[in-house]
C-alpha cells in the first residue's frame, strides 16, 4: 500500500498537517466554489452530459408539445443530468429540483404554509394579524415556482417519481394538464371584505442568487392564483420500481435511457477527470462493463474508481469494493 495514498494511517499518532496532503476533490464533489450551488451544479452537469440521438429527439418533442417527459432507466444512466444539460444549453436558468419520497404530497411541490409561525407572531403582537403579511409565511415549492409566469420555460426535475405514494401521479394530472393552481390561504385573504390588497408577495423555491435577484426572491401573487405563461420543461425520473396509472402515462412523453457504452463511458471520464485519466482507465472501463452485466452499477461508481485508482494512487485491492453491485 502506497504511503502517499494514506492520509489516515491508523497509528494513533496525531499528525495535524496530514489532511493538507489531500489532492483536489473530483469535480462532482467540489464544494469550494463561490458561485451559488445550483449554478455550479447546472454548469458542471450540463457541460459533461453527452446526449444521444433518442434523448435529443424526446427532449425536443417535450419542448414542442409542452408535455412532461418521463425518463426511466437504471441508476447512473444520466436521467437527472439530462435536465441540467437542457437548462445549461438553452440558458433556462436554475433547475428546480423536487425529490420525491413515500411521504411526498402534491402540496409539497406547490407550496408550504407556516401556520404555527404566523400564530406565534400574532400572539407576540397581541393578536394583531396583518393580512398583507401572510406571504411571509408562505413559500412556493419547486412545482409551484416552475409554474410562475415567465418569459421562458423553467426546467423542473421531479426526481424518482416511482418512490411516491400511489396517489401522487394522479394528483399531478390536473396541475400538469392546466398549468395552474391556487393557494387557498391567499384566496381567503383576497375575499376578505376589508382587504384592499389583492396581491401578496410570496417566497420562491429559487436557490440561485441570480434567480433570486431577478425575482427579488419574492413574487407577487394576485387572488391566490398561479398560472404559467410558458409551460415548464418537466422531466420526471424513474428507476422502474413501480408502474404508473394509464391516465398519468397518457399525459407524459416517455424515454428509456439505456446504459452507456464503453465509448461513452470514456467520454464521460474525459469530461469529468481529463483525457489523460480517460486513456489510463481503459482496463477499469472494461471491468466495469463486464461487472454491470451481472448486476446494477452506476456510472459514478466507475468515476469514483478511476479517480481513486488512477488519479490518487489508491491500491487496486479497493477496485471490487468500489464496483460492488447496487442490488447487493
Amino acid at each position: 500500500m502506497s504511503e502517499q495514498w494514506l492520509i489516515f494511517k491508523g497509528n494513533r499518532t496525531v499528525t495535524s498537517g496530514a489532511i493538507d496532503c489531500l489532492p483536489d476533490p473530483p469535480r462532482w464533489r467540489d464544494f469550494r466554489r463561490d458561485q451559488a450551488v445550483s449554478s455550479t451544479k447546472k454548469e458542471r452537469r450540463g457541460k459533461t452530459f453527452f446526449a444521444r440521438e433518442q434523448e435529443i429527439e424526446m427532449v425536443n418533442a417535450a419542448l414542442y408539445l409542452r408535455r412532461p417527459l418521463l425518463v426511466t432507466g437504471k441508476p447512473g444512466t444520466g436521467k437527472t443530468s439530462l435536465a441540467y444539460a437542457v437548462a445549461y444549453e438553452l440558458d433556462l436558468g436554475e433547475v428546480l429540483n423536487w425529490s420525491i419520497t413515500t411521504r411526498t404530497t402534491l402540496k409539497d411541490g406547490l407550496y408550504s404554509y407556516d401556520a404555527v409561525g404566523r400564530l406565534q407572531d400574532a400572539q407576540l403582537k397581541k393578536g394583531e394579524d396583518d393580512l398583507g403579511r401572510i406571504g411571509k409565511y408562505l413559500r412556493l415549492g419547486p412545482l409551484g415556482t416552475a409554474l410562475l409566469p415567465a418569459d421562458k420555460p423553467r426546467v423542473l426535475l421531479i426526481d424518482e417519481i416511482d418512490k411516491s405514494d400511489i396517489d401522487l401521479p394522479n394528483d399531478l394530472l390536473h396541475v400538469l394538464e392546466d398549468g395552474e393552481f391556487t393557494i387557498p390561504e391567499l384566496e381567503r385573504v383576497a375575499n376578505e371584505e376589508d382587504n384592499t390588497n389583492r396581491k401578496i408577495f410570496v417566497q420562491t423555491a429559487f436557490r440561485d442568487k441570480k434567480e433570486q435577484a431577478t425575482y427579488k426572491k419574492y413574487v407577487e401573487i394576485e387572488d391566490g392564483s398561479v398560472r404559467c405563461t410558458r409551460f415548464p420543461l418537466i422531466i420526471l425520473t424513474s428507476n422502474g420500481e413501480r408502474d404508473f396509472p394509464p391516465a398519468f402515462l397518457r399525459r407524459c412523453l416517455r424515454l428509456d435511457m439505456g446504459e452507456p457504452t464503453p465509448e461513452r463511458l470514456k467520454e464521460i471520464i474525459s469530461a469529468q477527470l481529463g483525457e489523460e485519466l480517460a486513456e489510463q482507465s481503459q482496463q477499469l472501463i472494461e471491468q466495469f462493463s463486464q461487472a454491470r452485466e451481472k448486476g446494477d452499477l452506476a456510472t459514478d461508481q466507475l468515476l469514483n474508481a478511476v479517480y481513486l485508482l488512477e488519479g490518487a494512487g489508491a491500491p487496486y485491492t479497493l477496485r471490487d469494493k468500489l464496483l460492488e453491485f447496487l442490488n447487493n
